[in-house]
């Protein structure tokens, strides 16, 4: 069976062969460890298939350290960014629209999609009907930070949350400019025929969502809503990624339109998950990041694996699995979750 037709089929709920547990290395732990991580990811084909081991250090992946911390880099909508840590997300620090009255005035960016003719999508289609056929998964996604926090990014965090907390009128406008910038880059991809149409972006903080599950209710899931409806329309997947405490909004994000909903596990809780949404939405679940995986034993990395597959999975399907590795998780925490991984991923043969 091809990965293509696993995940659909774990999406679907119509017993796939195997579940999928995606481990992403991030850029800062090969600036870390170097060699001494390829040989791990070496040991596990089954985990990372499409990993060729490199000849010389120099070739192994890098991460760009000449961006300093003093650098800023000012994105499409006009926002600055400063990377404090190489191979870690940035923060943003200069906000367009910090003084709202500068909102008439703004002029945000084109959308990012090519214009093409009514021939050149037919032949884009064809080209996407010949990758699935040879059982590549086709997806495309969003930017992190899409629209609640590209809010965040334009007015700075507080005056972003006393927008909901004071019910400001204009925040109806920059959501709708916001969602005017989406809308064409959505339907140019569910024209073009992908499987998978994914947003990202976080809406909880350790403890809670960030803005209370009525702001959410009100502002965000009609916003998601809208723009999930021409993937729903046309049969196209919707995956939403969001870190944080999002317990008490997951089953309004399947209300919304979400396919594959994306919760962190012990922030949220296995069994709070397992009681809200399993069955209802596929599960594709963010291993823990904070405690087990870069602080505990092996052995501790290992029964975490088991009884999330155990709490969460089905032979029907239902439950993929994402964790993000960041130093300083040893390398034999990562070598017992990557083992973890083959053990468990056929659980019920």
């Amino acid at each position: 069976m091809t990965h293509r037709e696993n995940y659909l089929r774990t999406v679907q709920f119509r017993h796939p062969e195997w579940i999928q547990i995606d481990i992403c290395i991030n850029e800062a732990m090969w600036n870390y460890y170097g060699r001494e991580l390829e040989t791990v990811l070496l040991r596990h084909p089954a985990v990372f298939p499409d990993y060729k081991k490199r000849s010389g250090l120099d070739n192994l992946p890098k991460f760009d350290l000449d961006r300093l911390n003093t650098e800023r880099v000012v994105d499409r909508w006009g926002c600055t960014w400063v990377f404090p840590i190489p191979g870690m997300d940035g923060a943003v620090v200069g906000h367009p629209l910090e003084d709202l009255d500068d909102l008439a005035a703004f002029v945000p960016p084109e959308p990012d999609i090519p214009v093409w003719t009514a021939e050149q999508y037919e032949a884009e289609r064809k080209r996407v009907q010949a990758q699935k056929k040879r059982g590549r998964l086709v997806t495309a996604g969003t930017e992190h930070g899409f629209l609640f926090l590209r809010h965040t990014y334009l007015r700075g965090f507080e005056n972003a949350m006393l927008d909901y907390a004071l019910d400001e009128p204009r925040l109806a406008d920059i959501y709708r400019m916001i969602l005017d910038y989406w809308m064409p880059f959505v339907r140019h991809h569910v024209k073009r025929g992908v499987d998978v149409m994914a947003f990202a972006e976080d809406l909880g903080t350790q403890e809670a969502t960030i803005v209370s599950p009525e702001d959410f209710r009100r502002w965000i899931k009609p916003a998601y809503a809208e723009l999930m409806k021409p993937c729903k329309d046309n049969g196209v997947l919707v995956y939403l990624h969001s870190d944080g405490k999002t317990l008490d909004i997951l089953e309004d994000q399947i209300e919304a339109g979400v396919d594959i909903v994306n919760p962190q596990d012990l922030c949220n809780g296995i069994d709070n998950i397992k009681r809200r949404i399993k069955g209802k939405a596929c599960i594709h679940l963010d291993i823990d990041r904070q405690f087990v995986v870069p602080k505990g034993s092996p052995r501790d990395v290992d029964d975490l694996i088991k009884e999330e597959i155990m709490e969460l999975g089905s032979p029907e399907g239902g439950l993929m699995m994402v964790a993000g590795i960041y130093p300083p998780t040893p390398l034999e925490n990562l070598d017992a979750l990557c083992t973890a991984a083959e053990k468990y991923r056929e659980y019920w043969r």
